[in-house]
């Protein structure tokens, strides 16, 4: 004895068989011309929808795979890049520690750039995607379902035909045969032609309405789903590529940001390198420097860019016509200064002033002890000089300029001092009138 499950199994194979047989006969009566085929065209417009919002899908799927591959492949680049800069970047120099703060956060902005893609992006796309597949299944289905229904439809209309035939056949005269039969055996045999007729047409008639209910149910649904499926590509496709571009948006910010402090310490380590090399330069290069035959082309360059040349001797200054006490010629106190007349030194006079006796404290001011209060010392100037902002000082050949030092250092321009006239200072006994000037312009004394 055969088991009960293989007997049901070898019967629904049959029947599967069976049904495939006759859908290929049905198509092919189709295809000839021999059987009519039910047409749906606004079904049919649903379909080319759906395959070509499928075809859209599934090229955007594999675009934005790539397109995040490229993302992760462009991040381990860029990691390799600052690792690079990183490994380079001596302990001494500039901003080392900025430099490795910003390589990691570089990383980290990249790597969440990535994740926060796959997590709204591609899971999105790839749960959008997931539904094409059981609806085309159904659609298929659908199709099958179809020419069954046109199958059952053609069956029961033959099984029409030919009860109309039997029954044209029944009205006709009775033939020899039939005519030599007993009354009552021909009764029989038409009863039984009458009721095998109607066994058949009743079996086509249900065939066909079971046909018919599985194919409007699933035509039913997916006549509701492919419109609803076609109409929500639109606000897939908005949402999708809004999150992308506010994540580039925040990205690119970001990585702006850390990039903007990148060159900005390797500005500053730069100007740090220009300035080292600039004192080292300076240092070589100061004592063989000649100033008296550089001073024409040091005038024409710009204050900040000249150097001081190397101090130039000053004349002897003359000596006052009458003595005068040590505290008559203070300069630098707070009384009054006494009004003193010189007059013209003899070449007596000057000759008696460079030898080593003759020599004062009296008028040359070059001795530190004698400065105000904040002065850091004294210079004179050796060319003129037109200020060209209201924070500058107007210099002529010969002024003494008393230099004191900036309240802020950084404020200080290389080349350049803060300082008052001597002359003002011995007008108002103070230091406000004060001003910057090129330092190469002057002597100190």
């Amino acid at each position: 004895m055969s088991e009960p499950g293989k007997g049901v199994n070898a019967g629904k194979l049959a029947s599967n068989v069976q049904k495939r047989i006759t859908r290929v006969q049905e198509k092919m009566m189709q295809k000839l011309g021999k059987a009519d085929e039910t047409k749906d065209t606004v079904f049919e417009e649903g379909v080319a929808n759906f395959n070509k919002q499928m075809a859209e899908g599934t090229k955007l799927q594999r675009d934005l795979r790539a397109y995040l591959a490229a993302i992760k492949t462009m991040h381990e680049c860029s990691k390799h890049l600052q690792e690079c800069l990183s490994d380079m970047y001596e302990p001494d120099w500039f901003g080392k520690e900025e430099v490795d703060s910003i390589t990691e956060d570089s990383d980290i902005v990249w790597e969440d750039l990535h994740q926060k893609l796959m997590d709204s992006a591609l899971n999105s796309m790839d749960t959008y995607m997931a539904q094409f597949p059981e609806i085309k299944a159904r659609i298929a289905k659908r199709d099958r379902k179809l020419v069954d229904f046109d199958s059952a439809r053609h069956h029961f209309a033959s099984i029409q035909k030919a009860k109309k035939k039997d029954e044209a056949k029944t009205a006709k005269p009775l033939t020899l045969m039939e005519k030599a039969a007993p009354s009552w055996a021909q009764g029989i045999i038409s009863a039984h032609q009458i009721a095998q007729t109607n066994l058949n047409r009743c079996q086509a008639e249900e065939e066909l309405a079971r046909a018919q209910k599985v194919f409007e149910e699933i035509n039913c649904d997916l006549q509701e789903e492919l419109p609803s499926l076609w109409n929500s590509r639109v606000g897939f496709y908005v949402t999708t590529f809004q999150s992308i571009a506010a994540l580039e948006e925040t990205f690119h910010r970001e990585i702006g940001k850390l990039n903007q402090n990148l060159c900005n310490t390797l500005i500053k380590l730069e100007e740090q390198q220009e300035i080292k090399k600039a004192v080292m330069t300076t240092g070589k290069s100061g004592a063989a420097a000649n100033h008296n035959a550089t001073v024409e082309s040091d005038i024409t360059k710009p204050a900040s860019k000249l150097k001081p040349g190397p101090p130039v001797p000053l004349p002897p200054r003359p000596s006052p016509s009458k003595e005068v006490k040590q505290d008559d010629i203070n300069l630098f106190e707070d009384e009054l200064v006494p009004n003193i007349n010189y007059t013209a030194p003899s070449q007596t006079d000057a000759t008696a002033t460079t030898q080593p006796h003759a020599a004062t404290t009296v008028t040359n001011g070059s001795s530190d002890a004698k400065l105000p209060t904040g002065v850091l010392y004294k210079v004179k100037a050796l060319h003129d000089y037109a200020a060209t902002d209201n924070d500058e000082l107007d210099l002529k050949a010969g002024d003494v300029v008393l230099v004191i030092p900036y309240i802020n250092s950084d404020e200080q321009d290389e080349g350049w001092l803060l300082g008052v006239k001597e002359s003002s200072w011995l007008q108002n006994k103070n230091l406000t009138a004060k001003g910057v000037f090129p330092e190469n312009f002057t002597q100190r004394l």
